[in-house]
């Protein structure tokens, strides 16, 4: 079945491909360049890190929890694009006997994200050859996939603006504006925010589409099936951290205490939790969107379940 997109729609999906065009990069002519992550500096900012919830690190020690906080960083960011690729493709069938101008933007959107996905693997492996071994993703891609896109396309649409509305925070709010990260970490998510900046465009529009189709019971349920993605989303990230935790004692220069290192835990899963779900869902821009679209009873009903999280 064919969807034609509203005037309105067009127009903003035709921004979105000049944007595209304009800033289109490619990984090694305009991200590497040939060159290696700096292990002198840090990757993560210590607003992202909240390192200072650490006050017995030393100041190498705080260098080194950001590379391995930044490291993961980059890793899920690799591993959730997978999943938001393989929707964006499913929801562009809408528009191959329709708007031809959504399509491109679905279509340059997918091969934005398949960059991605290569560039952070780039990453890690730039990452692997400099920190010392020991260190391991524990989440597998499509076995995230398949979980996440077992779900309502509403909820995975939901999930992934909250994401892309992040990145943008993270990078303007943090990353930009720190002179003490490593260059080529530092260009990498300017790049990697460049592109996120239109798909947050799309992935809203997206959104409304979809929400347009549903009753208000396939509404109710879609609610539920984005909490249970973020329940899935602080799965991995509880696993990750316990290993990101585990190596950053393990590759220590000194010994920490039995205390010193369950706060060395409790502070990497914070960590996460405001990287990947508490900052998202604070800004104004996602719950903007968010709150136009489900009742008060269902967004005290995401609060609820957000509520230990946050």
């Amino acid at each position: 079945m064919s969807y034609a997109a509203s005037n309105d729609s067009t127009q903003r999906y035709a921004r979105a491909i000049a944007a595209s065009k304009r800033i289109r990069w490619d990984i090694d002519d305009d991200v590497i360049r040939g060159r290696t992550l700096e292990v002198t500096q840090k990757f993560l900012p210590d607003g992202l890190s909240l390192v200072d919830d650490l006050p017995f690190l030393t100041s190498d020690e705080r260098r080194f929890m950001s590379q391995v906080q930044g490291r993961t960083y980059a890793n899920l960011f690799g591993l959730v694009e997978r999943f938001i690729n393989a929707k964006l493709l499913e929801v562009s069938r809408d528009y191959w006997f329709g708007d031809q101008v959504a399509l491109e933007a679905l279509v340059r959107f997918s091969d934005e994200e398949l960059k991605h996905q290569e560039l952070f693997r780039r990453v890690e492996a730039l990452a692997a050859s400099r920190m010392r071994p020991g260190y391991a993703v524990m989440a597998q891609p499509n076995d995230v996939a398949r979980f996440v896109l077992g779900k309502s396309t509403w909820s995975v649409l939901a999930l992934t603006t909250h994401i892309e509305i992040f990145t943008q925070i993270h990078y303007k709010k943090s990353i930009e504006s720190d002179s003490n990260l490593s260059e080529l970490w530092k260009d990498v998510f300017l790049h990697h925010w460049q592109e996120e900046s239109q798909h947050a465009i799309i992935d809203e529009l997206e959104w409304r589409r979809e929400d347009a189709k549903l009753s208000s019971a396939e509404r109710d349920a879609a609610v539920d099936d984005l909490i249970a993605l973020v329940g899935g989303v602080d799965g991995i990230l509880q696993t990750q951290a316990r290993a990101d935790a585990e190596y950053f004692v393990g590759a220590a220069e000194r010994r920490f205490s039995a205390e010193q290192a369950r706060s060395i835990g409790d502070a990497v899963l914070k960590a996460y939790r405001w990287q990947y779900i508490v900052s998202g869902v604070q800004d104004g821009r996602f719950l903007g969107v968010l709150s136009s679209l489900i009742t008060q009873p269902q967004l005290e009903r995401i609060s609820a379940a957000l509520a230990p999280l946050m």
